[in-house]
């Protein structure tokens, strides 16, 4: 090779300079071939240990980091397998090119090797320009963000889709911007919110971000703000270090260019959704959805919408029962799926009580598990597997929530009462003052009364009541266990509980297991006798209605000197109270309604501290009363309705109660209704009225009734002689101007009952309409029967008239019940279709000419109302029209 080099060599400097540089590096091309192919494969070598140590720091930052190769990176990478297949073929030809034989030192084909020369030296400068591109200080960067990220879920409940549904129709709406889920702890609202997320993964939307922020009952401002910022593209060591103030800023600088979703997950209050940066001035570009066991933090954050996520249908727990139970262990035994309904019906329709007991029940194969599992729920359910820990613990947090001590005793109070039980409010209420949760403002009025109405709303805004109507509330079964628990156990050197009610109990506890007991309930069972002196000197509270009491013994409340409250109504087999319930002088609440005692002991005079005294229906003679209320200096609540009060002397000892601000009554005489008439103090307190046997009394002026400014319930039974109730349009005697009367004239102030929502008519004979409950606007509830000559309960010329005398707005704008029984000659209820936007229930019964009802379209909207009847009578009925019709007959319950 030499040898041609020397050969040639004169012949190429005799060339121009530059023809000259070319031929000899194309000489060269052929004379250092080796050479070079050598550099080529070493520089092949160093490609492939760039490329090996290069994949593996994309391969972690791409499935560690949730980052994506860099464009340069992806490109060289691609541009190395393009340029190693080009490379292993150029070396294997050269490679083969050697390897020919050689003729006088020189290659048999000189053109060959010129070629494969030419390619190795352009290789080699390839190979150089990829290599000085391989140096990366980055290889990839962070992936931006998918509007939501799938959060991980068990699937929505069958229950939930409607729920589902309605959020995300909410959601597409242009002025609805705050939505609130709020719901018993455990009933799935978290569930549901996952799904809400999750939709946003797999439907098409405009939305640019979807933020998930799990709030907690801890509420940490900087933390909400720092999952925000993960999710915008903020956060880093820098951002996590500025103040809230600052954060704020950033995060509205950058929400506010987007449209975005924020969902907030369990919420216990309120969060100033302006001081994290949240911007809410466009309701269509930004959307607030979350989730909180309280009703009152819904109004707090100003919802739009609430929505409550409530207990499953039994149908639908069955269905999740069985699902966590599995086909396998509901299939081991035939009498097995029947056990596990009645497992299941104690969960009542809980999510997190259907999950936790039917994974503890899974695999339990034998009918005597099962019925074990049934006595534990029933009896003590904290000792039945993962309920404390699991279920428990977690509703616990509810009852830390609650804003006072004073709540707190009152949610544990509910739970005295049996499993599914409607709980009086009024009731209720009134054992809270005797037992002296409520006496803030004790001022003798009614202002415990009204705190009790605000801790029940407090209760129901935390989920941990429920409304039953207006009147009663009942306790979920699961809360109600968890506050047993926290009443047996986890408060129980306080406030220990010993509740055994709603069963076959024949004999109170033995007397050994008194001693340690705050607050014992024996209500609704079927105990006889009291015997024995029990030794108690916690107990403030002892609930022994509804049994079947027939003896007390004398010294059985010998050692109750701590009770505030006792509750033996409704004990109808109970013919005397020992004396020395006298003795009970810290005494505050005494209930002895509808028992059948003769007498009232004297010794109940001696109760001085009695605030509320019960006997509705106690028929123990007016001369006993009178012997015991003149030593009740301390009684604000009296209930003696059912007791036929027909003594002027008994209406002067009530009207001498300093402190009474709740009465309850019944009258037989109208000449003590006209004493009482003139007892302003007993006229104000009044909230039940019921007005019995009034005889010889051809009218009566209901205007008279208006001073009772608390009445709330009016009951008016067996007045054979009563024609016609009157109204004096004069009764008070003052005018008023009105200003939209041209001629500025005056009329009379119209009397007006506006406390009054309840009113019975009951066996008027005579009377042929009820004309003045025009003038009830709050009424809820009207039952009237046996008037048998009743005609109309409102006629077009009475409503006339009274809006000629005054301006008033149509009637029942309230009522949720009304009910006519036995009325042969009733026609008409109203003139003219009513809205009737909280009727519940219209029963109707043997009113054979009633042919027409006040109701159109408009009447059924957003509500069912239930309508009872016959069958004969219900087809005879003239609807306003076949749409009316149609409204109306999928909530009927018509009678064959």
């Amino acid at each position: 090779m030499e040898n041609i080099w020397s050969c040639i060599s004169p012949l190429i400097n005799c060339l121009t300079p530059c023809a000259g540089d070319w031929i000899a590096e194309q000489v060269n091309h052929v004379i250092k071939f080796e050479e070079n192919l050598d550099r080529l494969k070493s520089d092949l070598v160093e490609l492939k240990r760039i490329r090996n140590d290069l994949e593996p720091q994309v391969a972690v930052a791409e499935e560690q980091s949730m980052m994506q190769r860099l464009d340069k990176v992806k490109g060289w990478l691609s541009d190395f397998q393009t340029m190693e297949t080009e490379l292993t073929e150029v070396i294997e030809n050269g490679i083969k090119e050697i390897e020919k034989n050689f003729c006088c030192g020189c290659p048999k084909n000189c053109c060959s090797r010129y070629e494969l020369g030419n390619k190795v030296a352009k290789k080699l400068k390839d190979v150089a320009n990829l290599k000085s591109k391989g140096v990366f200080e980055e290889v990839a960067q962070r992936l931006p963000s998918p509007p939501a990220t799938v959060r991980p879920s068990e699937g929505i409940i069958m229950g939930m889709k409607n729920n589902l549904c309605e959020i995300w129709g909410h959601l597409e709406k242009e002025d609805v911007g705050i939505i609130g889920l709020y719901g018993l702890g455990g009933v799935g609202k978290t569930t549901l919110l996952t799904e809400v997320n999750n939709k946003f993964v797999n439907t098409t939307h405009d939305f640019d971000v979807v933020i998930w922020v799990t709030v907690s009952s801890n509420l940490d401002l900087d933390q909400v703000q720092d999952d925000i910022g993960k999710k915008i593209g903020l956060y880093d060591e820098i951002w996590k270090n500025k103040r809230p103030e600052g954060k704020k800023e950033d995060i509205c600088g950058v929400l506010s260019k987007k449209k975005f979703v924020l969902l907030l997950d369990d919420m216990w209050e309120r969060l100033d959704l302006l001081e994290v940066g949240i911007p809410l001035q466009n309701k269509q570009n930004s959307k607030i959805v979350f989730t909180t066991r309280s009703k009152r933090v819904c109004g707090q954050m100003d919802a739009h919408k609430t929505i409550e996520v409530e207990c499953l249908p039994w149908g639908e727990a069955w269905d999740l029962f069985q699902k966590k139970v599995g086909e396998t262990t509901l299939k081991s035994d035939p009498n097995i799926p029947e056990l596990a309904k009645l497992v299941a019906k104690e969960c009542d329709g809980l999510p997190l009580a259907l999950g936790t007991v039917g994974r503890a029940m899974a695999y339990k194969q034998t009918p005597q598990a099962w019925k074990h599992a049934i006595k534990v729920l029933k009896n003590y359910a904290v000792r039945f597997p993962g309920m404390e820990k699991k279920v428990f613990r977690p509703l616990h947090l509810s009852y830390d929530s609650l804003p006072s001590d004073t709540v707190r005793s009152c949610f544990l109070y509910c739970s005295l009462y049996p499993e599914d039980s409607s709980i009086p409010v009024a009731d209720l209420i009134n054992k809270w003052i005797g037992e002296g949760f409520l006496n803030e403002w004790n001022d003798n009025e009614d202002g415990a009364e009204n705190q009790g109405y605000d801790i029940i709303d407090t209760l129901l805004q935390a989920c941990l009541l429920e409304k039953v109507s207006s009147d009663f509330v009942k306790m979920h079964d699961v809360i109600r266990e968890m506050a047993l628990w926290i009443g047996r156990e986890y408060e129980k050197q306080t406030d220990k509980f010993l509740v055994r009610v709603g069963g076959r109990e024949t004999e109170a506890p033995e007397i050994s297991k008194w001693k340690e007991v705050k607050r014992m309930s024996l209500m609704v069972n079927k105990i006889e006798r009291l015997i024995g002196t029990p030794t108690c000197p916690q107990l403030t509270t002892l609930f022994l209605n509804e049994n079947s009491l027939k003896m007390i013994s004398s010294g059985f409340f010998q050692s109750m000197h701590a009770l505030k409250v006792l509750d033996l109504s409704r004990n109808t087999f109970l013919g005397d109270l020992p004396s020395e319930i006298g003795e009970l002088t810290s005494l505050q609440y005494l209930n002895i309604s509808r028992i059948n005692i003769s007498r009232l002991p004297v010794q109940l005079q001696n109760l001085v501290n009695l605030k509320i005294l019960d006997m509705e229906s106690t028929f123990c003679g007016q001369t006993s009363i009178l012997q015991v209320i003149s030593g009740l200096s301390s009684l604000q609540v009296l209930k003696i309705s059912g007791v036929n009060i027909n003594n002027e002397a008994l209406v002067e000892k009530l009207d001498a109660l300093k402190f009474l601000y709740f009465l309850n009554m019944t009258m037989t005489n109208a000449s003590v209704f006209q004493r009482f008439k003139k007892c302003h103090k007993l006229q104000s307190c009044t909230r039940y009225l019921c007005l019995d046997s009034f005889s010889r009394c051809i009218t009566f002026n209901i205007s008279s009734l208006q001073y009772m400014k608390c009445l709330n319930s009016l009951h008016v039974r067996f007045w054979d002689d009563c024609e016609d109730w009157e109204i004096d349009w004069n009764v008070e005697g003052k005018e008023i101007e009105t200003s939209n009367n041209p001629l500025n004239s005056h009329i009379r102030n119209r009397p007006c009952f506006h406390s009054l929502h309840s009113v019975s008519i009951e066996r008027c004979q005579r009377l042929k309409n009820v004309k003045w409950l025009i003038f009830v606007p709050n009424l809820k509830y009207i039952v009237i029967e046996f008037c048998y000559k009743m005609e109309e309960v409102i006629s077009r010329d009475e409503w006339m008239e009274a809006a000629e005398k005054g301006k008033i707005s149509k009637p029942f704008a309230k009522l949720e019940t009304l009910k006519f029984h036995f009325l042969p000659q009733l026609r008409s209820i109203y003139h003219s279709p009513l809205p009737f936007h909280c009727l519940k229930l219209l029963a109707v019964n043997e009113c054979p000419a009633l042919k027409k009802l006040p109701l159109n379209f408009d009447s059924a909207k957003e509500h069912r109302t239930v309508i009872t009847g016959s069958r004969d009578w219900f087809d005879k009925l003239e609807w306003q029209d076949e749409a009316t019709r149609n409204a109306f007959l999928p909530g009927s319950q018509i009678n064959r």
